[in-house]
């Protein structure tokens, strides 16, 4: 018997209640939040502090869970296969519209596998050296490296990572090649460059900050357009001769593709809510990230801005042939 008219109309009808009623109770238990890069990274710091912000408007604890791995894209994978119910959500940063470009057996597609919920911040880099790297600001950092090329150390958090392609630039601005140590993750690397193992790398502001406050680094430049506020005193590399070097670290909140748009509505409140939320714009000023706008923070916006990073960052790592399996 072919269903009528009216009977389909009552099923839809009955699904929408059903859908309103789970996204009115949701949630109803504990979220994770899938964070491919190991704890105490500066994803992680984000991810920590965003939790916490959005736990006050869901009602429910937000647990972050540490996948590291292959760049971010073991944690990716992981969230794109967890059940697309509202209690797995996945913060990844930049890394997801690289990772299309730098990985040729990816197991996950940024556009089709997720569900985007919002931009969430950017976070500005830092080129940093050991403390007692000899050069005095960063005219004589760059004749330094240039000349002693062959026995410098340009370490990274791993093939994907923030820093390794804030370094993949820096090596295309300047036109040299160095040596690239990578690590498993960005405390790894912070600690080998404090332990004097390696010369200088590239990393977020998140992660940095601290280390420059306390003098446990040496700091030749940020990666913005503009000063970060709580670097004031710290120049663009920009404004010391590297021309159009900038980059931005965009954090971005995602779910399983499939996750009901009822529940991503309240999720994507509970990150809009975040944005205004003074302890968590307060950590965030105080690491020198920017909270994205309210219009920045849609699921379309967000979407749009993937898409287009995508399509940016492609070039780039295919000019520099830096690939991984």
């Amino acid at each position: 018997m072919r269903p009528t008219h009216r009977w389909v109309a009552a099923l839809g009808l009955s699904v929408g209640l059903v859908a309103s009623a789970f996204a009115q109770q949701y949630p109803t238990k504990p979220i994770t939040m899938i964070v491919p890069f190991a704890a105490g990274g500066p994803t992680d710091t984000v991810a920590r502090s965003l939790g916490a912000a959005m736990t006050k408007t869901l009602g429910q604890s937000i647990v972050v869970e540490n996948v590291g791995g292959a760049g971010g894209t073991v944690g990716a994978t992981r969230a794109k296969n967890a059940q697309a119910d509202g209690y797995t959500v996945f913060l990844h940063h930049i890394g997801m519209s690289t990772a299309p470009s730098l990985y040729r057996k990816l197991q996950f597609n940024p556009m089709t596998d997720f569900e985007t919920v919002g931009l969430v911040v950017d976070v500005p880099m830092t080129l940093i050296a050991r403390s007692d790297f000899p050069a005095a600001n960063f005219t004589e950092f760059l004749k330094y490296v240039r000349e002693n090329k062959a026995k410098m150390n340009l370490a990274n958090a791993g093939v994907g990572s923030a820093s390794h392609l804030c370094g993949l630039l820096f090596m295309s601005a300047i036109e040299t090649d160095l040596t690239t140590v990578p690590f498993n993750g960005t405390a790894p690397a912070m600690n080998a460059l404090l332990g004097k193992q390696v010369d200088f790398m590239c990393d977020q502001t998140t992660n940095t900050t601290g280390q420059i406050a306390a003098n446990a680094v040496k700091v030749y430049g940020v990666t913005s357009k503009a000063r970060v506020g709580t670097l004031p005193n710290v120049a663009t590399l920009q404004e010391q001769g590297l021309k159009n070097f900038e980059v931005g670290v965009w954090h971005g909140l995602y779910a399983p593709k499939g996750t009901p748009k009822a529940v991503l509505d309240r999720l994507n409140a509970a990150l809009l809510a975040a944005a205004k939320d003074p302890d968590f714009t307060k950590r965030m000023a105080d690491l020198g990230a920017t909270v994205y706008p309210a219009a920045q923070m849609t699921p379309a916006a967000h979407a749009a801005h993937l898409k287009g990073q995508i399509e940016l960052w492609a070039p780039i790592i295919q000019k520099a042939g830096a690939y991984a399996d």
